[in-house]
């Protein structure tokens, strides 16, 4: 086969496949534009996603008929100044958005293109593409500024078409690159209009903290950080900026992490990476930080053309960009000392009241029965868990919510303790911190995390349920609103059969709400809002493609955790040996959903080897 020469629209539409993968691709080069002609207010509007009909005006610079024409040509641009023209280095001098030349006509070549621009002070014009074929032009009326509008994108290539998802997923995409541009620049106003109702609006002049909060998560402004960090080179300084939430703050997954490079939305390793690495050992391993980051770096010592798309880097000296991003998140978390996201309100705490607790029955060990056997640690463990007494028929001296718990003291032990020799993980002797079961074993001594050891427990038993054909659901009083991003409220609506399997009762609340209903009856009082939010996260991902059967782990486990007795609750004696119990009884309770051990031991020899003994 001889080489030939490419014709000018296959070279488009194989530009094309680079450039514009799907709508979300074809919207970002379009709204760059849009930054880069001096924008201060931006309307995007949508149709089935993007799918059918993209439109982006501005009210920037515009452009005259002659500049329409050329910025339809291949490897034209306006984003290279006339003294950096043929200068070798050129490349590495970007400083704009949109410069890739050949985005307008390879969109032009798979899709009907329609550009309408008018400069101040001239008369609007419009030249209209049809799969690279020029339709019309002439004059139009506008103001000032540049609509672009682009019309069955892949409509004749079939090819392509086929492999792009459904309207709603091609949405999210969509927003989701109209987002993080509009992080980027505070000073420009956006809105994003989808089948005729508003997603997003913004307005000029933000602060940072409120452009991301607003765009991410209202309770992000009080649950974050400032980033402010700079650090001289060579070359230039680093700057660091941002917001960064504080540790109790975090997600199931990592979508939140927004990340700028000289203005430029990336989606880079070595960032994400440094990110994780500020974050050690202050979040458990499946949850993740909350960020917006803007590094601004001298243009030589960053190159961003090793994508296509520009949506990585590459920098110059790494190391050093990456101990700025560590140093600069960790002095901010550092400074913000004792925070979290909740703290007691002053009626919370006027409720605690000094404990006096009634001498309880003779021959009872705090009201419970003498003997608490196999069958009933269930019930006592999800007693613990709603906070309420044990059993309902009896009455329960131990401290509840209105009394202060025991202050380092051990509990009366009215009934004799168990044997330690037929209990492979011992009996409670205590507990530590509110967070950790001591007990003591015939080889040695245990020490259990209760938090993660019921997160086990109450997975097994969901499983079990969802084995024998549903898992009990329990009816809110008052049914809860959780308020979401869309692309969240679409992705737990179309999942809403399968969640009620897991006892989860949702309905569509508006375009951006949905509604609890009932909740698993396995996890009690657990937070509707925590668990739906963290349940739309994992839906995110893994592909839609897959049930919620084949992501058991991931779907039920996250709502095991959020049922399951939290660390800083004071369990009784009786409560404790139950959950020991029950541990020996069900499979995999060694480790946490997570991968975490639920229980460790010191033989003997190690206590002794600890005092010199050995």
């Amino acid at each position: 086969m001889s080489i030939r020469r490419l014709p000018e629209h296959l070279v488009n539409r194989i530009a094309a496949g680079e450039v514009v993968e799907r709508p979300a691709s074809a919207l970002k080069e379009l709204v760059e534009n849009a930054i880069d002609a001096g924008a201060r207010r931006i309307a995007i509007t949508l149709s089935e996603g993007g799918l059918s009909r993209i439109e982006v005006a501005d009210d920037g610079c515009g452009m005259t008929p002659a500049d329409m024409a050329l910025a339809l040509e291949r490897h034209a641009t306006s984003k290279l100044p006339d003294s950096l023209v043929g200068d070798e280095g050129a490349l590495e001098m970007v400083a704009t958005l949109g410069f890739r030349g050949e985005a307008l006509p390879s969109i032009a070549s798979v899709a009907r293109l329609t550009i309408e621009s008018r400069v101040a002070g001239g008369e609007g014009w419009a030249r209209t593409i049809d799969n690279g074929a020029l339709l019309r032009e002439g004059p139009a009326a506008l103001p000032p500024g540049t609509r672009v509008i682009v019309e069955a994108l892949f409509g004749r290539v079939p090819a392509r078409r086929k492999f792009l998802r459904s309207p709603r997923a091609e949405y999210a995409a969509c927003l989701d690159a109209v987002r993080r541009l509009a992080m980027a620049r505070c000073d420009i106003a956006f809105t994003l209009e989808h089948d005729g109702r508003r997603a997003l609006a913004v307005t000029q002049a933000e602060e940072r903290p409120e452009r991301v909060a607003a765009l991410t998560d209202r309770a992000l402004a009080d649950n974050a950080v400032a980033i402010d960090l700079e650090r001289p080179t060579d070359a230039g300084p680093l700057v660091l900026g941002g917001v960064a939430s504080i540790p109790t703050y975090n997600r199931g997954v990592a979508d939140h992490q927004y990340l700028f490079v000289n203005g430029r939305p990336v989606r880079d390793r070595l960032l994400m990476g440094a990110i994780r690495g500020a974050y050690a050992e202050m979040l458990p391993r499946d949850r993740h930080a909350v960020v917006a980051l803007f590094l601004d770096v001298p243009a030589s010592e960053v190159d961003v053309n090793v994508h296509p798309a520009k949506t990585e880097v590459r920098f110059r000296d790494p190391a050093m960009v990456r101990g700025l991003i560590v140093s600069g998140l960790r002095r901010a978390l550092d400074a913000a000392g004792h925070r979290s996201v909740q703290r007691p309100s002053a009626d919370a705490l006027a409720m605690w009241q000094p404990e006096s607790p009634a001498p309880p029955a003779e021959g009872r060990a705090w009201g419970l029965p003498e003997t608490v056997g196999i069958g009933e640690v269930s019930a006592a463990l999800d007693a613990a868990s709603r906070g309420t007494g044990l059993y309902g028929g009896v009455r329960d001296y131990r401290p509840t919510f209105f009394t202060a718990p025991p202050a380092a003291r051990a509990e009366p032990a009215w009934a004799p303790p168990p044997q330690t020799a037929s209990h492979p993980l011992g009996v409670a002797r205590g507990q530590v911190a509110k967070t950790y079961i001591v007990a003591e074993a015939e080889d040695g001594l245990v020490l259990v995390d209760q938090h993660a050891a019921h997160e086990r427990l109450v997975l097994e038993r969901m499983r079990a349920a969802l084995a024998g054909g549903r898992v009990a659901s329990q009816a809110l009083l008052l049914p809860e609103v959780v308020e979401l991003e869309e692309p969240a409220c679409d992705r737990l609506e179309a999942r809403a059969a399968e969640l009620a399997e897991l006892g989860l009762d949702l309905e569509r609340f508006g375009p951006t709400a949905m509604l609890v209903r009932a909740t698993p009856a396995l996890l009690g009082q657990a937070d509707p809002t925590g668990l739906v939010t963290d349940l739309a996260d994992e839906l995110a991902a893994f592909d839609q493609a897959l049930s919620l059967r084949e992501r058991l782990d991931a779907v039920a486990g996250t709502m095991a955790c959020h049922g399951s007795v939290r660390a800083g609750r004071v369990l009784g004696v009786t409560e404790m040996n139950a959950l020991l119990r029950e541990m020996e009884a069900t499979p995999h309770s060694g480790q946490c959903n997570h991968g975490r051990p639920t229980w460790v031991k010191l033989a003997h020899g190690d206590i002794e080897k600890l005092f010199g003994r050995r």
